[in-house]
């Protein structure tokens, strides 16, 4: 660790009344950077510094965390709140370690079918966590924006079908926590028996299940039909199958358009591919508009 950036110390002082002696980065984004920092008492914490900026601030995520916490395990909130008149806020969690679910199945010490087990029963138990009604709920609006402003008008198209699926969701359909970027390196194993810890609530929100468990699934490689039975017999919630495979073609295509220029480009296209083989229903091709006789 090395000397404390000033909002890091700002932050432990306003909301645990001491300064940081050291902090580690451990990622930053174009809005959000997270901090381990080290407190003169010995104890470690982690930091996340939340710019006026962005989309959502600490004490939302903060919420979030408090929320789900009443179904599965989280970090303890420290502290939450706003450390400067430009905006700027900060929430300060327990440190659980670094130990993730995605550093064990890369080592092999747990298998890639074991960790979707894992996941699917987190899910299963974070969307049982009780929603109240003044929480605003996620519009689908929210969910297609970013997709909107960046994809070729030719994908949004193809991909109109599941689009029209997912818009076509009841509004009277429940909403449950959802955790919004779910994945195997959100999961961290902490303490003797290594206890399954959800992190990373900056995108959770009410929302519905079937768009928090298709990211699941796309973001962990599930795209064979063992892996995504693996993690739904986990789930053992019921499911709508249309929405769930509309959702995992949004989600695709999200990654396809955030995607580097390359390997990664390629990969998303490659499953882009497969979805539309195995649920042509939910893409628009040349073939399924016709041609005029």
């Amino acid at each position: 660790m090395t000397t404390p950036p000033a909002m890091v110390t700002r932050a432990c002082s306003a909301l645990l009344g001491t300064p940081a002696r050291s902090a580690e980065r451990l990622s930053a984004g174009s809005r959000t950077a997270v901090f381990r920092a080290a407190l003169p008492d010995s104890r470690s914490v982690i930091v996340k510094l939340y710019d006026h900026t962005a989309r959502r601030d600490a004490l939302a995520e903060a919420a979030a965390i408090r929320a789900a916490g009443v179904a599965v395990p989280v970090p303890q909130v420290l502290g939450s709140g706003t450390i400067s008149s430009e905006g700027v806020t900060a929430l300060i969690t327990s440190d659980l370690g670094g130990h993730t679910l995605g550093a064990a199945v890369r080592s092999g010490h747990i298998p890639h079918s074991q960790a979707l087990k894992d996941l699917g029963g987190l899910l299963s138990r974070l969307h049982r966590a009780p929603v109240e009604h003044a929480v605003p709920r996620r519009p689908f609006f929210d969910s297609v924006s970013s997709l909107t402003r960046r994809c070729p008008p030719d994908l949004l198209n193809r991909i109109g079908p599941a689009l029209a699926v997912i818009a076509d969701t009841p509004e009277r359909a429940p909403a449950v926590w959802c955790h919004g970027d779910l994945h195997f390196d959100n999961v961290v194993l902490s303490g003797p028996h290594g206890t399954r810890y959800l992190v990373d609530f900056t995108d959770a929100a009410p929302g519905r299940r079937e768009a928090d468990v298709a990211h699941a699934l796309v973001m962990t490689a599930a795209h064979t039909p063992w892996d995504r039975r693996a993690l739904l017999d986990a789930y053992a919630a019921p499911l709508n199958d249309a929405r769930l495979s509309a959702w995992v073609v949004l989600h695709t295509a999200c990654c396809w358009v955030h995607a580097a220029p390359g390997t990664s480009r390629r990969l998303w296209t490659g499953r882009l591919a497969d979805l539309t083989r195995r649920t042509p229903h939910l893409f628009r091709t040349a073939r399924s508009e016709g041609t005029p006789r």
